[in-house]
């Protein structure tokens, strides 16, 4: 691998595994929120916030940090309020007990107004606040800290709209990733230059260490670790690793006010990708250089998998997450890259179609599911059994195995996502 190609890959390694405090999409609805009050100057008399399909899905059941609550509306006040864009993901860290019910209040007088906008990006949050005759707008797009339209009165501060046509239409110049090119980057580069995804494992653990002081969510992780888990379960790696991952994504759908890092705008693909791996290599005494070597193999095939299946898309991100997790476990396992190739295809071949219906506190089940499935597939490669071209949508080339899942989440499970919308939004008090 030439230096370029290593620079590349690094600089998106760090662009897309990044620090966040709660669900990402309320969040960066809430960091839209904070850039328009910031732009409008003064506090806001009506807010109108316009999202994409996919950002209300995954809004409206999740808790919010530090405020108790759920749903969107909690999340705009307080940006508005407290925000500062510039903490990005972490733009409510800075909520007080006074905020909190200054935001309330703004909920009560009914100045924020929500509503579906059709025909624009997945990822598509526009705020707009008025005061007198002042206005402002900040739109976010593609990704979840990409503004991409600021204005203040008639006057127009940033305008990339145009910029993220092209990058739709697959002009932009980001490096392309590969299972070879993920394979050999995690394996073969100098240690020193990636052992900062130390970090995942500090972060993320230490957010499953919190999680299990308190009552968070429908508390999956205290249903394997207590006395009906270990009764049928038992006390194994394979628990350990459904325990912590659990515990960490218990607390952040509840919105407790705990950072974990995220993954490809996901923080509970960052979860995932992350604790599985951890978890699998301090029971097996692994050495610092393995996990390091695991946990970038499992980040990195979860951003090269995310590449072709978008942000957002009605497919479960933990499917993705969890293959990247299965690869890494496998690698510690002292799999070879073909054995690694066939832990991908068992998890192709087994957990494709789980739909996304939201985040919200049951994602820690599929969460769990997917862990339990990246075990499972790590197992069956070690003994060299694999999901073969003749089943399903198993291609003989690993890659293009991913890209048949990628194309069943973005293209083909529209509808569905379609239709969970709509049973979502049509449920009393949905909001």
């Amino acid at each position: 691998m030439n230096d370029t190609t290593k620079n590349q890959i690094l600089k998106l390694v760090h662009q897309e595994v990044i620090p966040a405090i709660g669900c990402t999409e309320p969040i960066a609805v809430a960091l839209a929120a904070a850039k328009a009050a910031e732009l409008l100057g003064t506090k806001p008399e009506k807010i109108d916030v316009y999202l994409s399909a996919n950002i209300l899905k995954n809004a409206m059941g999740v808790g919010i940090p530090g405020t108790g609550m759920v749903g969107l509306p909690i999340a705009i006040a307080l940006g508005v309020l407290i925000g500062k864009s510039s903490y990005e993901l972490e733009v409510l860290k800075d909520v007080t007990p006074e905020a909190l019910e200054a935001g309330k209040q703004l909920i009560h007088d009914q100045v924020i107004h929500i509503a579906l906008k059709e025909n624009v990006d997945k990822l598509y949050i526009e705020v707009v606040c008025q005061a007198g005759d002042s206005k402002s707008v900040a739109v976010i797009a593609h990704e979840h800290t990409r503004f991409v339209y600021c204005a203040k009165d008639d006057q127009v501060l940033l305008d990339e709209r145009k910029s993220l046509e092209h990058t739709d239409e697959g002009e932009d110049d980001e490096l392309k990733l590969s299972f070879d090119l993920v394979y050999d980057f995690a394996i073969h580069t100098p240690l020193d230059e990636i052992r900062f995804i130390l970090d995942t494992a500090r972060l993320n653990k230490k957010a499953a260490e919190e999680s299990v002081k308190g009552q968070f969510g429908h508390a999956v992780s205290k249903t394997i670790s207590g006395p009906i888990g270990k009764k049928y379960l038992g006390d194994s790696s394979y628990t350990h690793m459904l325990r912590l991952t659990a515990a960490a994504c218990d607390a952040r759908m509840d919105g407790a006010m705990i950072p974990v890092m995220s993954n490809s705008g996901s923080g509970n693909q960052g979860i995932a990708a992350t604790l599985p791996v951890v978890s699998f290599a301090e029971d097996m005494k692994c050495s610092e250089e393995q996990l390091i070597r695991a946990l970038m193999l499992s980040h990195l095939m979860v951003i090269y998998m995310k590449q072709s299946l978008g942000r957002l898309s009605a497919l479960c991100g933990c499917v993705v997450a969890a293959t990247g997790a299965s690869c890494g476990i496998t690698w510690l396992m002292g799999g070879t890259a073909t054995q690694i190739t066939y832990a991908i295809k068992n998890m192709i071949g087994n957990i494709t179609g789980m739909i996304c219906d939201g985040a919200k506190p049951s994602c820690a089940m599929k969460v769990t599911s997917g862990v339990s499935t990246a075990m499972l597939s790590a197992m069956m490669a070690m003994e060299n059994k694999v999901v073969t071209s003749v089943e399903g949508i198993i291609d003989e080339d690993v890659d293009r195995s991913i890209r048949n899942l990628t194309s069943i989440g973005s293209k083909g499970m529209e509808e569905t996502d379609h239709l969970v919308l709509d049973i979502m939004t049509h449920k009393p008090n949905c909001w």
